[in-house]
């Protein structure tokens, strides 16, 4: 074997090392909040199936409670990604410090889509959220939520002093209307079947952001999304763009295939698994995909936060959608 045949023989040698040794090398860690709502579902999708896997990204957990929460982790570079953030809080967030929650998905909330809704216990003398006077009432946690449930409630004549209203953490709704603790609230999925599964309560209406706050019951009401920072798409920009790879991914499969995706749901949130079929879906999307009009919807929800004074000024959402 003459010197350029060796030397050949061992180029290819190193190659085909640096090939086999490609898969094995350690996957790039992500630090992910995740609140264990349905709404997370994109992020135990693409972890149970593979599709972070895919992208050679392993994903570090931290359950979060609530919005407030994820806003912290984000803003003390705790987590990189937030699964779910509602959107009226992170681009506060982004106000105090900019880039800190860049939207990589959205999440519809519609009549049909449904996540946020008014129930009542049963027993309750209510029909509409105008009966509401007089009700003891409840909201799911955070700024937002509590501003939300106040100005829908106002939409429908009910003002302050006609009502009473406290933040109350996601886990303990069921149990504060099983126990009677409250007439009512403006409480998210999966809470919402769960206690109606349970007998305990029922739907007034479903889908009110895009009615009250929006002004139509087909608007969009991009409510939350998947957020991460800006730190980490500068620092380490190909992690992140393999990140919403797979989230995209999983977005994908949720739309095409609603029914198995469910399944996702238990174990993984607070749904029990008899419930878990009723729990409806919501119109998940890429940033990098949505229209104009979806756009557009999302500026309106923006500016309504601006004009409730959870975000302190008005913004351009579009600055803090972040597209791959």
């Amino acid at each position: 074997m003459n010197w350029t045949t060796k030397t050949l023989a061992a180029i290819l040698l190193l190659a085909s090392m640096a090939g086999l040794a490609d898969p094995a090398r350690a996957q790039d860690k992500v630090s992910v909040g995740v609140f264990p709502l349905s709404s997370s579902l994109p992020y135990f999708v693409a972890l149970e199936r593979g599709f972070f896997r895919e992208q050679n990204i392993e994903p570090e957990m931290t359950k979060l409670m609530g919005g407030p929460a994820n806003v912290a982790a984000l803003m003390t570079n705790q987590i990189e990604v937030s699964a779910v953030l509602v959107t009226i809080e992170g681009l506060n967030a982004n106000v105090k410090k900019p880039g800190v929650a860049m939207y990589i998905a959205l999440n519809s909330q519609t009549r049909t889509w449904k996540m946020e809704q008014f129930v009542v216990r049963n027993g309750f003398p209510a029909n509409s959220i105008a009966d509401l006077k007089g009700a003891k009432l409840m909201s799911a946690p955070g700024p937002a939520n509590l501003n939300t449930a106040k100005a829908i409630l106002a939409k429908n004549g009910l003002k302050d002093g006609d009502y009473t209203i406290d933040q109350l953490d996601m886990g303990q709704h069921v149990n504060a209307m099983t126990s009677g603790s409250f007439d009512g609230g403006y409480t998210l999925e999966p809470n919402a079947s769960m206690m109606i599964k349970a007998g305990v309560a029922r739907s007034l209406e479903a889908g009110v952001i895009s009615k009250y706050i929006l002004g139509s019951e087909s608007a969009n009401a991009y409510a939350a999304g998947c957020a991460v920072t800006s730190d980490f798409v500068q620092k380490r920009p190909d992690v992140a763009k393999r990140f919403a790879a797979a989230w995209a991914k999983a977005i994908a499969f949720i739309n095409a295939n609603p029914d198995e995706a469910r399944k996702h749901l238990a174990k993984n949130t607070f749904t029990p698994d008899n419930v878990v079929d009723m729990v409806p879906m919501l119109g998940y999307v890429m940033a990098s995909d949505m229209s104009k009009e979806q756009i557009a919807d999302l500026q309106t929800l923006a500016d309504f936060g601006a004009s409730i004074g959870v975000i302190p000024e008005k913004v351009d959402a579009t600055k803090f959608l972040q597209k791959f």
